[in-house]
């Protein structure tokens, strides 16, 4: 069985479980997870619960799926879980490289994963990085992820950027998404109907992104016709380069903020 034959899921929140529904849906064994969570109800069929941690076992891979702000609180406790045949994933926004190895130093070797709740559906894109691995290892860890998305291998510095734009980038897209539905209903459909079409549509454009050649600024000229309603509404979000702005802020503030919980984990 390819490596990570055996994985130690620690805290299976939102994050967590999305990844292991992602797994479970892309053909990994249920019996290859053990969960440690206090508080999480059930776990999915052929995945091992526990509500305290394991004592006298070695796993191939150990994921931190704790709120970062536990990380202090809980690292003591797994220091013996993560011994010299245990490499430690962690998905902990702020966490970087180095924190995490001076807290399990005797890890085989350590990787941050940045995902996003697509994972679930196997749609996440992935900010990847690791220090200690061999490149075999780095590229099992490549495979292992690839059922939750696109593992994208990125220098540690850039991480803060990619947790902004993949990471924090799906609850901008909801916003909005909720924004053009509020807008249709503003223009007077209902407001059932007008959050069906905002998602219908925003769906579909992101499928077309995908699949198309063109970039995303030639498809939006495609869609528009010189004088015509597209071309009006592109003209609102160009304006004094608006959407531009507006977006470079709204990314700008999560990568600040990224830094700045990455400095309080050091």
């Amino acid at each position: 069985m390819a490596f990570p034959d055996t994985i130690l899921i620690i805290g299976c929140g939102n994050m967590g479980g999305a990844m292991l529904a992602g797994w479970l849906a892309g053909g990994l064994e249920a019996g290859r997870f053990t969960v440690v969570d206090p508080l999480l109800p059930e776990a999915p069929e052929g995945v091992r619960l526990l509500r305290e941690l394991p004592v006298g076992e070695v796993f191939d891979l150990m994921m931190l799926g704790v709120k970062p702000q536990m990380l202090n609180d809980v690292a003591p406790q797994l220091t013996a879980l993560a011994g010299e045949e245990t490499v430690v994933l962690s998905i902990l926004a702020g966490a970087e490289l180095a924190s995490l190895a001076a807290r399990f130093p005797s890890a085989r070797g350590i990787v941050r994963v940045m995902p996003n709740l697509a994972a679930a559906l196997g749609e996440s894109p992935m900010g990847v990085v690791a220090q200690g691995l061999s490149e075999e290892e780095a590229s099992a860890i490549t495979a292992f992820l690839t059922p939750l998305g696109t593992p994208e291998w990125v220098s540690e510095d850039l991480f803060h950027a990619v947790t902004a734009l993949a990471g924090s980038g799906p609850a901008f897209i909801y916003r909005i998404i909720d924004a053009l539905a509020t807008g249709g209903v503003a223009l007077g459909l209902d407001p059932e109907q007008a959050l069906r079409l905002a998602r219908s549509m925003v769906q579909g454009a992101a499928d077309l992104a995908m699949a198309s050649p063109h970039d995303p600024g030639e498809l939006a000229r495609r869609v528009a016709s010189p004088g015509g309603t597209t071309q009006a509404g592109l003209d609102v979000l160009d304006d004094n380069g608006a959407v531009l702005a507006l977006m470079q802020a709204t990314l700008g503030a999560a990568e600040k903020r990224s830094r700045e919980m990455a400095a309080a984990a050091r």
